[in-house]
Parts: structure tokens; C-alpha cells; sequence
């Protein structure tokens, strides 16, 4: 037998040929040969589960599905084939529970959406079944090809998925389902814009369809279009008041818009009906901890896995609370989840990290480290990061955005002073900046604004992938007046965020490979570099499970490196841009925080306010990672956590080279 990707193929094509005939002996060899040198093989093992169910080796059955559920955790097919397990030994409501597993997974399952139905018939649950067969009529009247595109996305082959969908989009360009796929594709790939274009066009198309709408306000969201989004989710709301889905995302929507009082509110209105719902229980904990009530918190996060042990989101909020200690009984209940063969792919990675901080807090640094290094595979796995591609963009800001560019363009750009930018990495002590300046009467705190980021995309245009260099080639080719309407479009874009100050901030860390945009279309903003020494600063970002824009820190080799390279193209934008960038360094703010403070205040032409020193008593809403540290008095504590766990990373020093010393 053979491990090459070919062979295996033509080794799963006779499995596959040999159930089809009922040749269930020989298909059964076939897979167990595959299995012996593939073990962890998504196909085989589905097909070995199947053939085992056929031949009554029930026992086998299941030991190789809970196999193919640790290997691919959110595989839809595997809990249909426990369904159908279960159906067989006459088993109706543990084969009804693994079929609502099936196609919470993949709900273009139609053989579960019938399974459901029937058994829901026979145990008198009329409503159930109704639906049940509802969903599945639904689905076979789909066109062949978007039943296929709702399996490839939901089984991972998304990018087979979008060719599917655009070969059918062509053919059928007001198809609205065929829209409302594609734009989840587009999600799912980071194209937030294309994905909020097409979803606006098939409500245009087809107003009433309610599933178009809450796609869009999930879109709105992840493009930090809040007011857009809490408008969308009011319009829901009033066509079903008492709905708690739309109540929900009326709620959600009003925290991301900064109305935590409203949120709350409704947050509790939900509770009132279903008290257990654990999506309200961690969105309301998460309302709560922003605004600052971190007990109350703790409670609604705490009555959450309480209530489902399996809810690694909410073990997972507690962790990241960063001053929440777990109990032993908790530790247990992770560990027992963590062993669960039914626990999702985002769970297994949830627990993972709040098992690592739960140890890290008792000392037990070697079992910690193992459950981040656990975490941070299983995310790699969802991520299409390489260190090449990072390279090649900081090579291309570098080739590009020259001393003589910014010469030739110096009389460029809205002259508006407000916008103060903070990169760097994350963990690199930018919230603490951030909070200093938000402390300032003169300064509004806002939110890691995505608006550079998405400037960045735009302006590479549709030939990324032949034409990588589009952006930042571009900025030697927009006309002065463009530069400037970008400009006044980033301050009118922003406003949202803002409370009226003459200054604002914007914390994105990853603008600091957009420096030279920046300069261009805003030349009189600030911007201030947050730097921390490598070993705390990447073993933090290693140790933070980020919602999404960090793919590089899954790995300590990828975060060095990455690291590496944010150094360098800093060092750059220094050369290009004498004076432009003032350099804060975290360590030096610890050591002499009002040294720092008047430095950072100077640099932006601000006057000294004691309440920048007095950072930790201003009250303001923080959405980051450390918004408990920044409500506290500056601490010396994670200066030198990385060195609990030096023995494991050696990697990570190998990656930053000649960075390890030289970062200042």
C-alpha cells in the first residue's frame, strides 16, 4: 500500500465501487488497508463505518465513527451514519440527536432531514416532523448544482464550492439562493465586500426572504458596519417582535453599535423565554465584560457551560477573561469535554486555550504549553497563512513605497489631523496605548477599525492572484485628487465611532503594513509604532486565540517570522519616512509610565492630562483581549511569563534570528 494522494483516490474509487455492486466483504478489506497507512482519511473511515453497518459489526461501526469524529469534528456525515446506527438497533431518540448533529453540521443533508421526519412521526412529535420534512423538500428542490455547493462548504471544500457557484451564476444571474451561497463562500474567504454586494442584490430581488437578511446583518457585522447592521436587525425585529432569533440579533447588533444598556436589555428579555440558551448566555457575558461589569460576566459565561459542558465558547470567554480562575471541578469538565468525540472542531480549539491559560495560572507549564500547542493546530487547520505570501507582501511594500514616491506626492492627501493610528503586533501593549490616549479629553478611543485593511483590498483589485503587486504599485498612479478622497473617505467612514473630540484613534496592529497608504491619503495623522520584546510578544500572540486577522500566530515558527518581518518593513517605513512613526516601547511604558505618557502626548500635540497616567479608572467600553489588564494599574507581571515555557521554544527563538536581540 501507499501513502501518495493518487493511489489513495483510485483505493476509496474501489471502495466506493464495491458498496455501490454490495461487495460489502471486499469493500470492508479495502478500507482497512487504506486505514492501516491513512488512518486518519475522512473518506475511508466514512466508508468503513458504512460497510461495518451493513455487515452488523455495530461494535466496529461505532469505534470507527468516533475515530472520523476526532479526525474531522464538524463532518456532518459522520453523525448521519451514527444515525442511521442508531435507527438500525431501534434506538429513536439517540438516532434523532445524532441526526440534529448531522445537519447542524451540513444542512444540505436530505437523507437526515428524512430520518428526522419519520422518527419524529412515529414518536407522535408532529411540529418536528413538519419541519424535518419541510427542510428536505426544501432542499430537493434546490438545483442539482447548489445541493452540491452546500455540501462542498459545509464538508471544507469551499473553493470547489465557489466554482460550482460561479459556473451557475453565470447561467442563472438572478438565482437569489445562488447569491446568498456565493456570498457565504465570500465570507467564509475574508471578501466581506463581495459577499455584502450580492446579499443587497437578492434582497433587492426578493425583500421577503428573511434568511437573506440575517446573512446580511452577519456580513454588516464583519465589516464593523454596526449602525448599518443594528438598522437591518430592527427592521427583522419588527416583523416578528417576539421572535428570540431576531430579538437576539437585534441585542447582538446593539452591543457592536456601543448600546450596551439596550443590549442588555433585550439580552434579558430572551433569557425571560429561554433561560438556557447558550448563544444569548455567551453574547450577553460578552455585552457585560466590554462594559466593564466582569462579575456579571463571569455569571452568564459560567451559566453557559453549566449548562452545556460542550460550549467551548464560553470556557473560552472565562479564559480570556485574563483575571478568571478556574476551579478544579471546572478543569475536569474541560478535560472530560476535550475527551468527547462529539465536541466541534471551534470547541476542541476553545477548550484547548482555556485549558492552557487554566494550567498556565496553576504552574503546570508543560501541560499548558501542550494544550496551546493543541489549540493552535487545530486553528492552523482553518487558516491559509504561509510565511512565503507574507514575505512577498513586505518585499512589495518595500519595492514600492519609496523615499521618492513620498517626495513626488508630498502635497497629497485630506489634511485632516484627527485619525491617531497604533500598530504593531497584537499583545504588544497597543490597547494600553490606546487607553492612555483615551484617557485625554482631546481623544476619543474607538475600535481596531477595519477601514485601511479594506482600502488595501480594494486597491488590489481583482487580479490579486496574477497581479500581487497591483497594490501598492497603484499609489505611483492615483491622481492627487483620489488620494484625497480616500482620505475624506476614511474620516467620514469613521465617524461612527467617534464621540465628538477633536482626535480619535484607530488600534488596527496590522495598518503597519499600510504606513505608506496612510501617509499618502492623511499626511498630518499620527502614528505610533507599539512595540514589545519578541519572546513576550509572540508567545502572548501564541497563547491568544484571535477571532480572525491573525493567522500568522497559530505557529511559533510562522509568528517569529512574521515578527521578523514587521521589524524590518518597520525599519523601512523609518528610512522612507524620517520622523513619521514615533516608536513606543512596552516595556519602557511599564518602567516609566509617565515619562512615556508625556512622550506619547508630545509626539501628538497634546497637553499633559493626569487622567493618561490614571489610565485604568477611565470607563469606556474595550473590546480587546486585555480589557480587564488596561482597567487595572500598570504591572510588571507579564513582562517574563514567556519563560515558564522557555524549554518549548526553541522554534520560535530559531524563526526570529537576529530579531531575538535586535528589535528596538
Amino acid at each position: 500500500m501507499t501513502t501518495d494522494a493518487p493511489a489513495i483516490e483510485t483505493q476509496l474509487d474501489a471502495i466506493k465501487a464495491a458498496m455501490k455492486a454490495g461487495r460489502f466483504d471486499e469493500a470492508e478489506h479495502l478500507a482497512d488497508a487504506v486505514l492501516e497507512t491513512a488512518p486518519d482519511n475522512t473518506d475511508a473511515l466514512y466508508m468503513a463505518a458504512a460497510t461495518a453497518r451493513y455487515l452488523d459489526r455495530t461494535d466496529k461501526a461505532f469505534a470507527l465513527l468516533d475515530r472520523l469524529k476526532r479526525a474531522a469534528p464538524d463532518y456532518g456525515r459522520a453523525f448521519q451514519e451514527e444515525g442511521h446506527l442508531y435507527r438500525k438497533l431501534a434506538r429513536p431518540e439517540e438516532a434523532i440527536a445524532a441526526y440534529m448533529l448531522a445537519v447542524r453540521w451540513n444542512p444540505a443533508l436530505v437523507a437526515s432531514w428524512n430520518a428526522l421526519s419519520d422518527l419524529n412521526t412515529q414518536l407522535g412529535r408532529t411540529i418536528e416532523a413538519q419541519e424535518a420534512a419541510a427542510q428536505a423538500q426544501r432542499l430537493q428542490q434546490l438545483p442539482r448544482e447548489l445541493l452540491a455547493v452546500t455540501n462542498h462548504i459545509h464538508e471544507g471544500r469551499v473553493l470547489h464550492a465557489e466554482r460550482i457557484a460561479r459556473a451557475f451564476m453565470q447561467k442563472n444571474p438572478r438565482h437569489t439562493e445562488g447569491m446568498r451561497l456565493l456570498a457565504d463562500i465570500g465570507t467564509r474567504l475574508g471578501v466581506h465586500e463581495d459577499a455584502d454586494f450580492l446579499l443587497e442584490t437578492a434582497i433587492e430581488l426578493e425583500p421577503d426572504n428573511l434568511q437573506l437578511r440575517i446573512d446580511h446583518i452577519q456580513v454588516l457585522r464583519k465589516r464593523q458596519k454596526y449602525e448599518a447592521a443594528l438598522e437591518q436587525a430592527k427592521a427583522l425585529l419588527a416583523r416578528g417582535p417576539d421572535n428570540p432569533m431576531f430579538k437576539s440579533l437585534y441585542a447582538i447588533e446593539s452591543m457592536q453599535a456601543g448600546q450596551y444598556d439596550e443590549a442588555l436589555k433585550v439580552f434579558d428579555e430572551v433569557l425571560a423565554a429561554l433561560p438556557d440558551d447558550l448563544p444569548t448566555l455567551t453574547s450577553r457575558g460578552h455585552a457585560l465584560k466590554t462594559a466593564g461589569r466582569t462579575q456579571d460576566a463571569i455569571s452568564s459565561y459560567s451559566r453557559a457551560v453549566e449548562v452545556e459542558p460542550l460550549h467551548g465558547d464560553a470556557w473560552y470567554a472565562l479564559a480570556n477573561l485574563k483575571t478568571y480562575r478556574f476551579t478544579d471541578a471546572q478543569i475536569e469538565a474541560m478535560k472530560q469535554a476535550a475527551r468527547n468525540p462529539n465536541l466541534s472542531h471551534m470547541g476542541r480549539v476553545h477548550i484547548s486555550f482555556a485549558l492552557g491559560k487554566a494550567l498556565e495560572d496553576r504552574s503546570e507549564f508543560d501541560e499548558a504549553f501542550a494544550h496551546y500547542s493543541e489549540g493552535n493546530r487545530l486553528k492552523k487547520m482553518q487558516v491559509r497563512y504561509t510565511t512565503e505570501h507574507m514575505h512577498e507582501e513586505f518585499e512589495s511594500q518595500k519595492r514600492h513605497c519609496t523615499a521618492e514616491l513620498f517626495e513626488a506626492r508630498s502635497n497629497t492627501g485630506c489634511e485632516d489631523p484627527a485619525p491617531i493610528f497604533i500598530v504593531g503586533l497584537p499583545r504588544a501593549g497597543s490597547t494600553l496605548i490606546e487607553q492612555i490616549l483615551a484617557s485625554h479629553s482631546q481623544v476619543d478611543g474607538t475600535l481596531e477599525l477595519p477601514n485601511i485593511l479594506s482600502l488595501a483590498h480594494r486597491l488590489r483589485g481583482r487580479k490579486q492572484v496574477s497581479d500581487r503587486e497591483r497594490y501598492p504599485r497603484i499609489l505611483h498612479d492615483l491622481p492627487d485628487d483620489e488620494l484625497k478622497a480616500l482620505g475624506e473617505d476614511y474620516i467620514t467612514n469613521t465617524a461612527i465611532h467617534r464621540q465628538g473630540a477633536p482626535f480619535f484613534t484607530d488600534k488596527m496592529p496590522n495598518n503597519f503594513r499600510h504606513i505608506g497608504l496612510i501617509s499618502l491619503i492623511l499626511p498630518n495623522a499620527k502614528i505610533i509604532d507599539a512595540r514589545r520584546e519578541p519572546m513576550a510578544c509572540c508567545f502572548s500572540g501564541y497563547k491568544q486565540l484571535f477571532a480572525e486577522g491573525q493567522e500568522f500566530s497559530y505557529s511559533l515558527d510562522d509568528i517569529g517570522q512574521y515578527y521578523r518581518g514587521y521589524i524590518d518593513l518597520m525599519a523601512h517605513w523609518d528610512e522612507v519616512l524620517p520622523g513619521k512613526v514615533l516608536r513606543v516601547q512596552h516595556e519602557d511604558v511599564i518602567e516609566d509610565l509617565e515619562g512615556q505618557v508625556r512622550r506619547i502626548l508630545d509626539y501628538c500635540g497634546l497637553p499633559f492630562e493626569q487622567a493618561c497616567v490614571d489610565f485604568h479608572k477611565t470607563e469606556r467600553a474595550v473590546r480587546t483581549a486585555s480589557s480587564e489588564q488596561v482597567r487595572q494599574p500598570i504591572s510588571r507581571s507579564g513582562v517574563d511569563q514567556w519563560r515558564n515555557f522557555e524549554p518549548h521554544l526553541g522554534p520560535l527563538k530559531d524563526a526570529l534570528g537576529p530579531a531575538l536581540t535586535d528589535y528596538r
